[in-house]
């Protein structure tokens, strides 16, 4: 974990990284401070083996984020960044917070919608695709043993909780190593959460565990939240519990579990390497098969979910390289205005004056240093990534 969230070296323009600090010679004396942002990690990991065993796993948004930001605060203070590091944090990450927490909250409120919960268009697709019959109640009348959980019933349910941190891990690492990327994909969680919430509110859906109670399905059974219960982690197995201001049992259409794996999927291919290509789509199809087979959704809200990560992925990178290219094509006639010559063409490097124009010219026209901030072509769409 302290080698993911280690910098990586970056060029200086990056902005919102946390910068190298001047370290002392090998010759030098080691003052009391820097001993002390040592201890950093283990106090960190120990208030978090503290936590774990008096409250167990953290579920919640809020808990998960304060331990992230926990996290990150530790590795500024390992580096030696001091203040200026606490302040890069909290003012990347609270807002952060505040957004999921509001998110949360409205999401309670979308529970009571003047309108009746959908669930027969759903159950009729998904009988369709299971030829008569829906997978859920195929897997489970197959595979699940109320009282005797299996291998692959644990296996489902840490799928199943990785919903609800990690999108957050990869956001702290992306912070950390990549910047850019973590605006861009921070961007693309909260339109496509925010787009969830609003669907919950016009068409509140019934998951199928739901739709069996009401007796519209055969007896079935919310294998996370049994098997939890079974392994006696009471608190982990609360997160199903009715009556919290936050829950919403009628929020399965689109499905948020399935279109958080499917984000990452889309986000991260163009420059993924094989074998992480293998990863990122092993984890999508992991959590459908565990929506489905625990329960917690129908297929066709899971399709949903991947349709809404695609929308919002590919949407906002081509509305990203719409807006680059017509900043690109402004540069002529900016370059133009500032007296350039037209075949002087723009400076390598910030802060140095380009071809055929003087230093002064450059230095007082302000129109003319925006346009050499311009990304290169090669740069658009951070080479095909998110």
């Amino acid at each position: 974990m302290t080698k993911l969230l280690r910098p990586a070296p970056l060029p200086p323009e990056r902005s919102g990284r946390l910068r190298p600090v001047n370290r002392p010679g090998p010759g030098a004396p080691v003052g009391a401070l820097s001993r002390l942002r040592l201890l950093a990690w283990p106090l960190y990991f120990l208030a978090l083996l503290w936590y774990l065993r008096a409250y167990g796993l953290p579920y919640a948004n809020d808990v998960v984020f304060c331990w992230l930001i926990g996290a990150l605060l530790a590795a500024a203070v390992h580096s030696g960044h001091g203040p200026r590091g606490f302040l890069l944090v909290l003012r990347d990450w609270v807002p952060v917070m505040a957004a999921v927490w509001t998110y949360s909250l409205l999401r309670g409120y979308g529970a009571h919608t003047p309108w009746a919960p959908h669930w027969r268009p759903q159950l009729r697709a998904d009988e369709l695709l299971g030829f008569g019959e829906t997978w859920t109640v195929r897997l489970q009348y197959g595979l699940y043993t109320p009282g005797s959980p299996r291998w692959y019933d644990y296996a489902a349910v840490t799928v199943y909780l990785s919903h609800f941190f990690v999108v957050f891990v990869v956001l702290a690492v992306l912070w950390r190593r990549r910047h850019d990327r973590f605006r861009r994909l921070l961007t693309c969680y909260l339109a496509l959460t925010f787009a969830g919430f609003a669907t919950y509110l016009l068409y509140p859906a019934d998951p199928p565990w739901l739709t069996a109670q009401e007796g519209n399905m055969p007896a079935l059974t919310r294998v996370v939240s049994d098997v939890l219960t079974q392994s006696g982690l009471p608190r982990a197995g609360s997160i199903f519990e009715n009556g919290s201001r936050f829950a919403n049992d009628v929020a399965a259409m689109p499905s948020l579990h399935s279109a958080y794996p499917a984000m990452l999927l889309f986000f991260f291919w163009p420059t993924a390497t094989r074998r992480m290509r293998v990863l990122l789509v092993a984890y999508p199809l992991a959590m459908a098969f565990t929506l489905v087979y625990g329960a917690e959704h129908f297929i066709v809200d899971i399709f949903a979910g991947w349709a809404y990560a695609a929308a919002v992925v590919y949407g906002l990178r081509w509305l990203r390289e719409r807006r680059q290219a017509r900043l690109r094509a402004a540069v002529p006639g900016v370059l133009a205005e500032a007296g350039v010559p037209a075949g002087s063409g723009a400076p390598a490097a910030p802060g140095t004056p380009g071809a055929g124009a003087g230093r002064a010219d450059w230095a007082g026209d302000r129109q003319a240093r925006e346009a050499r901030r311009v990304p290169a072509s090669d740069e658009v769409g951070d080479a095909g990534g998110g």
